[in-house]
């Protein structure tokens, strides 16, 4: 499984030759509300992107007006007494998805316009490494809202984020969270003009995927394994991933670039 173009369906994918994957949600009529089909989709991207080598970042947005609102609640609504079995199949696709984007070796961006709402939106934002927000952007969780609870992991990466009490907070509470707010709390690592998200997004992604995507992958993992548990267990994996990442060629053309004052070039080997 490679990472050809996939230039129709609900969810569109292709890699440029800096190496940034894109993948973009793609029903914007419904703004990008998640049912299964999507979700299955996204996994499938997400999948394709584990696959291929040549990935080192991901980037992922959202067609139109919004990013993504969340539930697709008019298929929800059409499933009468059949809507839990229903979101147990989204709900298990979503979090496939989900635990795929946080296990990638290359970073994950969003880019985030109009609303980032439920476990699509909110909780993908959730599980990005990095996030870049037009300042028009909105954030909701809006499980309770709606008699539902947090999904796509939200009830873990949120805390991490943002720490227990304030994560409590807004599941419970469901404020609308202005781009200005969420850059506050730490949900949002970047905050831009509406017209560049784009371009903003994009040259973050080119910055990263020109550098040493071992040390990159290693980092990501350092920090998503290590989250909550003491320096004195997180010590040992840190000398093992510094001793393994200096025997490679990147390290050595690294070491090289600082002496000779020069930009690296990073093979990945």
């Amino acid at each position: 499984m490679t990472v050809e173009p996939v230039d129709e369906g609900p969810v569109l994918l292709d890699l440029d030759a800096d190496g940034v994957a894109r993948i973009r949600l793609n029903r914007p009529d419904a703004s990008n509300g998640m049912n299964v089909e999507l979700l299955k989709a996204l996994h499938d991207a997400v999948l394709r992107c584990h696959s291929e080598p040549r990935v080192r970042v991901v980037l992922l947005s959202g067609e139109g007006k919004n990013f993504c609102a969340g539930g697709d609640v008019d298929t929800f609504a059409s499933k009468g007494e059949a809507l839990p079995e229903y979101l147990r199949t989204a709900t298990s696709w979503l979090q496939l998805a989900t635990a795929g984007l946080t296990q990638l070796e290359a970073p994950v961006i969003v880019a985030a316009h109009g609303f980032a709402a439920g476990g699509g939106g909110f909780g993908l934002v959730c599980a990005a490494d990095l996030v870049v927000a037009a300042e028009s952007a909105k954030f909701m969780s809006g499980a309770v809202r709606v008699g539902m609870a947090p999904d796509a992991g939200t009830s873990v990466t949120l805390p991490r984020i943002v720490g227990f009490r304030k994560a409590m907070e807004i599941l419970l509470t469901n404020p609308t969270l202005t781009a200005a707010e969420a850059l506050d709390l730490g949900l949002v690592t970047t905050l831009v003009a509406d017209d560049a998200l784009g371009s903003e997004a994009r040259e973050l992604a080119r910055t990263l995927a020109a550098s040493a995507p071992r040390a990159l992958g290693a980092t990501k993992r350092l920090l998503w394994n290590g989250t909550g548990a003491s320096l004195e267990s997180r010590l040992p994996e840190e000398a093992r991933t510094v001793s393994e990442l200096s025997g490679t060629n990147d390290a050595r053309e690294g070491l090289a670039a600082v002496l000779e004052r020069r930009t690296p070039k990073f093979t990945g080997e």
